[in-house]
């Protein structure tokens, strides 16, 4: 199974922490290349992140966005009553020592403002919020990667349809090949005929074995069909197999090129052509597998 390097995903979750969302967007890339954007207060998280996409994709520019928005706070004041008593039994112990009215001149404006009266909202803790955040990533991660291999299935077809027509056409062109050369035979022993003087059959067997020589293609057409089923092998492995189908694409271009340079008929010349166009569509579509 072939994979795209071309997905988007997108995951959600609201709970008392607030709301996560991921979304995740991945193109073509030569490497495996990783951006991220975290809020601050999750940036120690960042390396876990990397990870867990190395298990999900080994090739591709890969982004990766955050968005956090905490849960509305309480608007109800949260008073720490121990701390009130510590703070009323201090008063007691000043006023006891000075003969003064323990609370006479405290409002009770002022011992809110003693440090500790009021629980401070700090929000959710980092490590549980980075956790429902790692969470979250696997969901997002899996529905990228299925993406990518329901993209990759899309690409499989395509090129499957392209190696056909490739086999027929270069099918067609050995199944010419015999009657362009006896052409080519009976275009020489013509000319030839008309030289006047006595020719060296001998020499004129040479020649024209020389010249059958060089416009025969048997052999780049053994190595296109050969390419082609290397190609049909690879598209069935479940591995990343985009570097090696590139490769490939540059093996049917130049034998594609060679039977080109051969050709001395329309038929062979368009053959070619159609193959070169087959080849062109195909590498397009190539550099987008994993």
């Amino acid at each position: 199974m072939i994979r795209s390097m071309t997905a988007f995903a997108r995951a959600e979750n609201s709970s008392e922490l607030g709301d996560l969302v991921w979304e995740l967007r991945s193109v073509n890339h030569r490497y495996l290349d990783i951006s991220i954007r975290l809020p601050d207060h999750l940036r120690s998280i960042e390396s876990q992140l990397r990870t867990r996409v190395g298990k999900y994709a080994s090739r591709g520019k890969v982004e990766l966005g955050l968005r956090y928005q905490p849960a509305e706070l309480t608007d109800r004041i949260e008073l720490n009553p121990d701390k009130i008593g510590q703070l009323f039994e201090a008063c007691t112990r000043v006023a006891t020592t000075t003969d003064a009215p323990a609370m006479a001149d405290i409002t009770p404006l002022e011992i809110l403002r003693w440090p500790g009266v009021l629980h401070e909202s700090r929000g959710p803790d980092r490590e549980t919020l980075a956790a429902a955040a790692l969470t979250l990533l696997d969901s997002a991660l899996q529905e990228l990667k299925e993406t990518r291999e329901r993209e990759g299935a899309r690409l499989e077809t395509m090129l499957t349809e392209r190696l056909d027509q490739m086999a027929q056409i270069s099918q067609q062109v050995a199944l010419d090949m015999p009657g362009i050369l006896a052409e080519l035979k009976e275009k020489l022993l013509a000319r030839l005929g008309e030289i006047k003087g006595e020719l060296d059959p001998i020499r004129l067997e040479q020649e024209i074995v020389l010249a059958a020589q060089k416009i025969d293609v048997a052999e780049e057409l053994d190595r296109l069909q050969a390419h082609i089923a290397e190609i049909r092998d690879v598209l069935r492995r479940n591995e990343p197999v985009g570097r090696r189908l590139d490769f490939l694409m540059q093996e049917l271009n130049r034998e594609a090129n060679t039977l080109s340079s051969k050709s001395i008929t329309t038929s062979n010349t368009r053959a070619a052509v159609d193959l070169k166009v087959l080849i062109e569509q195909m590498r397009e579509q190539v550099q987008n597998i994993e």
